[in-house]
């Protein structure tokens, strides 16, 4: 059995050989133990440092791609490189290495398929509220999502199977961590989650570079997962509240209109008939939407079946 511990970089050249030092050669249930780094186009010696410190594998990106892009150039590689399980965790050394085992485990005993590590939020001191207060509405938005039970969604310290990694897709660019979790709950995947350690903050996040910058990204995240993977029931309700106003409009119009005094509400009527409209429109997009996806889903298991000739 091998075991390959992946970590995106991008000009980690700061904390890569702390958070090198402190992964483990060996694992118990595995034969072997092996290191990669996905270069994600760094531009200071984040390669140089992690072939001093007994990287085995590194991977490159001519220029930066992105965290997401970074975390599935990495699966295929560890795929490529005959791995049986992977544990993917960061460079700046966020996450305790001596939990490594305990995310592993479940994997080895074929109890989990993905197994996330969940991180005390409410104690680690450099979170901010608003950077909590997000992190619990991820989550939340990921378990209603998936269908899933993972209290930390967020978190990127986790390990996976091979076959778990052959069936996973990422299409956003800025972060891999919820669309996952959901594709996980999709595809019937078995996800857990097992409490894990953090370490002292030694960087600022590269994901939150101001509290504005994050709460957008992060609406823009949850809105693009109800699109991709909740298609019908994002533009259906859409459509169902457009057209509930728009029916309570016309209602209001036609008791005028019963009353006598229609001429005066034209505007309502006008404006009824856009909301009627526009809600049908909606509704007929999310069937569009939900073909589109189950068309996506049936891609998706060709790659696999593809992979998996590999």
């Amino acid at each position: 059995m091998k075991l390959i511990i992946q970590i995106p970089c991008l000009n980690e050249a700061g904390t890569l050989a702390i958070a090198l030092n402190a992964l483990p050669r060996e694992v118990p249930g595995f034969d072997t133990v092996e290191w990669l780094i996905i270069d994600d186009g760094s531009t200071d010696d984040t390669v140089k440092i992690a072939k001093e410190n007994g990287v085995d594998h590194v991977v490159s990106h001519t220029h930066n791609l992105g965290l997401a892009r970074g975390f599935m150039t990495g699966l295929d590689a560890c795929l490529r490189f005959g791995a049986d399980v992977i544990v993917n965790t960061d460079a700046d050394n966020q996450y305790n290495a001596d939990d490594i085992p305990a995310l592993t485990t479940p994997v080895l005993e074929g109890k989990a398929d993905i197994v996330v590590g969940a991180r005390p939020i409410e104690t680690i001191e450099h979170f901010s509220p608003v950077k909590k207060m997000l992190q619990k509405l991820g989550s939340w938005v990921v378990r209603v999502a998936s269908k899933t039970d993972i209290p930390d969604a967020p978190s990127g310290f986790r390990a996976m199977s091979r076959e778990a990694a052959q069936k996973l897709m990422v299409f956003s660019d800025y972060t891999y961590t919820l669309e996952t979790i959901i594709q996980a709950g999709q595809k019937n995947m078995a996800i857990t989650s097992v409490p894990v350690r953090v370490n002292e903050d030694l960087r600022p996040s590269r994901l939150l570079k101001s509290i504005p910058s994050y709460v957008k990204r992060s609406i823009v995240t949850i809105i693009r997962i109800f699109v991709i993977y909740r298609p019908f029931r994002f533009f259906a309700s859409i459509g169902a509240a457009l057209f509930g106003v728009g029916f309570l409009i016309g209602l209001r119009f036609l008791f005028y209109y019963i009353q006598g005094a229609g001429d005066g509400h034209i505007q309502s009527l006008i404006l009824a008939s856009v909301l009627l409209g526009m809600g049908f429109q909606a509704v007929l997009i999310a069937f569009i939407a939900d073909l589109l996806s189950a068309n996506r889903k049936l891609m998706e298991d060709v790659r696999y079946q593809l992979k998996s000739r590999d």
